[in-house]
């Protein structure tokens, strides 16, 4: 499986294999796509007059992405500066594009100028360095433009901006409506009360489950560690600190775990069929998801329409609200390229250009990393029959403002998610000691570290 497609782009239905790749410490050399031009290195702005110099300098860049038609957000871009033309080149969905990648980084031929990167991966292609640090481009006079939570995604230790942000997964929950008032449920607002619920509904009715945890779904763990507070990685430079079993780790395991155990909440690997049938059958009361997962389950799900409510996840202490991040993904330029003025400025407007972000809410359904949209009524106020027309977007915006800003990844995020899936995911299908499997879980992770030539610290 691929943490990969799993993270943003599940309303595309595309599925992946993970292609675990050891991760080198050394520098990458890049490719460069373009013909002309000198590749910019240099930590030092560069000056308006170079700036516009070279978006007005006849230059073809290349960009690999897997959004589809952004044809048309590339349209508005190459309206505004006709000299520029953008190939949009789509060289797989998640982990097989990275793949490619690394190899043509590896070659030092082939690389595009641009790349669409997901944020947990940013830290992936960072240290090899492989991105362009966006700075000398006026890439900090951006961010105010995007939701908070986003700019520490795409941020290094030294300052440097990596990427730009494109779209997010802010965690909640949907729930079926008919379903809690038929069993006198209320919306839970804490854990504890998510737990109390789940044993009383699977008693009254144990073909329904109140949630299902995918055993197979890393995802979704990742972002309930971040909402419960967890640090499981932390980087800087060369030394990464690995703690996927501290304490709120453990508390997530032991809760989740223990609910398994009881059998009041099933473990079925999510997006296959039968899981597609439990959500339109009524198997599942809720759905820990995403704010991509409204418009996912309204084309998935479309017997239920009108029955399903969002609501924030719960929480763990009631006198704050605090939620993790479930996928998204940014725009960034590869290392090599030999027109990084053109190719930062194409990723500032494409994820900054007020229409553009716009169609991207539209268009791609996608859900918005900037501040503009968050608070745009034409978004924000839409009020889908599907949900009873409740104000879904509102209500995932909100959530967005909860999610912690200081949460990281690891620089070998696809050996992070296969061992948490042969510990962890293993134990909650099997309905074992899922406390024990993240301890299993880091005394892996931590002898790949290590294998690799990382120093691992605290």
């Amino acid at each position: 499986m691929t943490f990969t497609v799993r993270t943003s782009r599940r309303r595309l239905l595309v599925a992946g294999v993970a292609a675990l790749a050891s991760l080198s410490l050394a520098a990458c050399g890049g490719g460069g796509s373009g013909t002309t031009g000198t590749a910019q290195t240099s930590a030092k702005a560069v000056t308006q007059a170079d700036i516009d110099k070279a978006m007005q300098t006849p230059t073809t860049l290349t960009f690999w992405t897997w959004v589809p038609n952004i044809d048309k957000e590339v349209a508005l871009f190459q309206k505004k500066y006709p000299a520029i033309k953008i190939n949009v080149v789509n060289a797989g969905q998640g982990t097989p594009q990275y793949t490619k990648l690394r190899t043509a980084l590896k070659a030092g031929k082939g690389a595009p100028d641009l790349a669409q990167i997901e944020f947990q991966y940013v830290p992936t292609f960072s240290i090899t360095k492989s991105l362009v640090d966006l700075r000398p481009y006026g890439a900090e006079a951006t961010k105010s433009k995007f939701v908070d939570w986003t700019w520490g995604q795409v941020t290094g230790a030294g300052g440097e901006v990596w990427a730009y942000p494109q779209d997010t997964g802010p965690m909640g929950m949907l729930y079926r409506a008919d379903i809690f008032a038929k069993h006198g449920i209320a919306v839970p607002k804490t854990w504890d009360e998510f737990a109390a619920a789940a044993k009383k509904l699977h008693a009254a009715d144990p073909n329904v489950y109140f949630t299902n945890l995918a055993a197979n779904e890393p995802g979704v763990w990742h972002g309930l560690q971040w909402q419960a507070g967890a640090k499981p990685y932390t980087v800087n430079g060369s030394t990464v600190g690995l703690h996927v079993n501290d304490a709120p780790s453990k508390k997530l395991a032991s809760y989740w775990g223990g609910l398994v155990k009881e059998g009041v909440v099933s473990t079925d690997a999510d997006f296959t069929d039968n899981w597609y049938q439990g959500l339109s059958r009524g198997k599942y009361a809720t759905w820990l998801t995403a704010a991509w997962g409204p418009v996912f389950l309204t084309g998935t799900a479309k017997g239920t329409a009108g029955k399903w409510r969002a609501a924030p996840l719960p929480q763990w202490d009631a006198s704050k609200s605090a939620s993790g991040n479930w996928g998204g993904s940014t725009t960034a330029v590869v290392k090599g390229t030999q027109h990084a003025i053109a190719a930062a400025k194409f990723a500032e407007f494409l994820n900054t250009d007020p229409e553009s972000t716009k169609l991207f809410t539209t268009l791609q359904s996608f859900f918005p990393a900037t501040k503009a949209l968050m608070s745009d009524p034409s978004f924000v106020g839409q009020k889908p029959a599907f949900y009873g027309g409740q104000q879904v977007n509102k209500v995932f915006s909100e959530i967005s403002d909860t999610v912690d800003t200081n949460f990281q990844w690891p620089p070998f995020l696809d050996q992070a998610v296969s061992d948490w899936t042969e510990t962890v995911g293993k134990s909650l299908a099997g309905k074992g000691d899922a406390a024990a499997a993240s301890d299993q879980w880091e005394s892996r992770l931590t002898a790949y570290a290590k294998n690799q030539g990382f120093t691992v610290g605290q």
